[in-house]
């Protein structure tokens, strides 16, 4: 009976041995691909299991019917797939075997799914009988290579977008290395300028208070050299001169000292070293305000028993220097308000003058050194500096720095 049935199916030369149409069978039902035949009108001839159920039917269903038309009549869009274009059936019309990867077939519920497929032309000799058609549903594969496509095109964009971020942090880097080239190099332009405004001062000041203490001195030498030779009423009026003399060069040692002692502050001031960051920062703010001729509004809290290590206290110090420097050289304020507060363990001085204001883009110009080295001794120490301008309203500067680590 299962002999018979499959001859009923099976377009193959008749044999009349069973066992090799049962082995037929076996095999076309134990594949996982679909398998059927077609007669030269297209009519099903047989199908095996398999090949029915990626179709949607069953297999006795299908025995008959034109194959174009039951799954293979449009294309993927939905349009008119022409019987004459078939591949399938050119490969009995004109007797030429083919493979498609890019076509789909059509389930019974008239949902199309990607396959697959080879037409090989039957032959009983040199007779074409009509064609056997194999065909695999390549959904997964389809989605997998779908997958991978966008996965290379995710990892395109990926690439290109890191390309685009290094070539951006390139540049970044580049202009950050061109700023501290230049800052560099004013800071050592004004290192220089320090050296030679120093050099004048000594030579300028000190120079010519030594050069007029040696005179005096010489000449009292000369005149105490003549004092046995004169009457005592000339030695009288002699010793009256000489006391002037002391009295005017004591006057130049003075002034000697003080200048020392000025340049000696400007070096480093020495009430750093003795008071404590603290003071240093009142006394220089004093000072400048006093020298400026600005209303000064001072207001420190939260500092008291807080002890910065030496090189951070120097840098905030010659940061405040700096803020109240721009002041000077750009604000025309009239008055200058100071706040400086430790709380949370960090560090925040703040600068506002009532000045002309600049525009924003005057603090991030690259000539902008001053700027440039106060953010660049903020952030050695894990610090930063804002500032905030508006023409005609003055500016603000701010320096917040972290102390978790003092």
């Amino acid at each position: 009976m299962r002999a018979a049935t499959f001859e009923a199916r099976n377009p193959l030369p008749a044999t009349e041995d069973p066992l090799w149409q049962h082995q037929l069978e076996l095999l076309l039902e134990s594949t996982g691909e679909g398998i059927f035949g077609i007669d030269l009108e297209g009519h099903c001839t047989f199908i095996n299991r398999a090949g029915a159920r990626m179709l949607g039917w069953a297999a006795d269903e299908v025995l008959g019917r034109n194959m174009h038309e039951l799954t293979h009549h449009s294309h993927a869009d939905g349009s008119t797939y022409p019987a004459q274009d078939c591949p399938i059936f050119n490969a009995f019309r004109q007797g030429l075997p083919c493979r498609i990867d890019a076509e789909v077939f059509w389930r019974r519920d008239q949902q199309p799914f990607p396959v697959e497929y080879s037409s090989y032309p039957l032959l009983d000799g040199q007779q074409v009988r009509g064609a056997v058609v194999t065909f695999v549903d390549i959904t997964e594969r389809r989605r997998a290579a779908e997958a991978l496509q966008q996965a290379n095109a995710e990892l395109a964009r990926a690439n290109d977008e890191l390309e685009t971020r290094v070539a951006a942090r390139t540049h970044e880097l580049s202009v950050a290395l061109g700023q501290l080239r230049e800052l560099a190099a004013y800071s050592e332009k004004v290192r220089e300028d320090e050296r030679t405004r120093i050099a004048r001062e000594v030579h300028d000041e000190l120079g010519s208070l030594l050069v007029a203490l040696k005179m005096d001195v010489n000449w009292m030498d000369k005149r105490l050299g003549e004092q046995q030779q004169r009457a005592p009423d000339e030695a009288e009026a002699m010793r009256t001169r000489l006391r002037c003399k002391c009295q005017n060069m004591s006057r130049l040692i003075e002034t000697a000292v003080d200048n020392v002692g000025r340049i000696i502050t400007d070096l480093r001031p020495s009430i750093l070293d003795h008071q404590g960051l603290w003071a240093a920062l009142e006394w220089q703010a004093q000072e400048f305000a006093q020298s400026a001729e600005l209303a000064l509004d001072w207001d420190m809290q939260g500092t008291e028993g807080v002890v910065l290590p030496e090189a951070m206290a120097m840098a905030v110090f010659r940061i405040f220097q700096e803020m109240l420097s721009n002041v000077g050289r750009h604000a025309r304020a009239s008055a200058l308000a100071v706040r400086i507060r430790i709380e949370a363990a960090v560090l925040t001085i703040s600068v506002q003058d009532n000045g002309c204001g600049a525009a924003a883009q005057a603090f991030e110009a690259q000539t902008a050194y001053g700027v440039l080295g106060m953010r660049e001794r903020a952030r050695h120490f894990g610090g930063q500096l804002d500032i905030s301008s508006q023409i005609g309203r003055g500016t603000l500067f701010c320096l917040r720095v972290p102390l978790r680590n003092t």
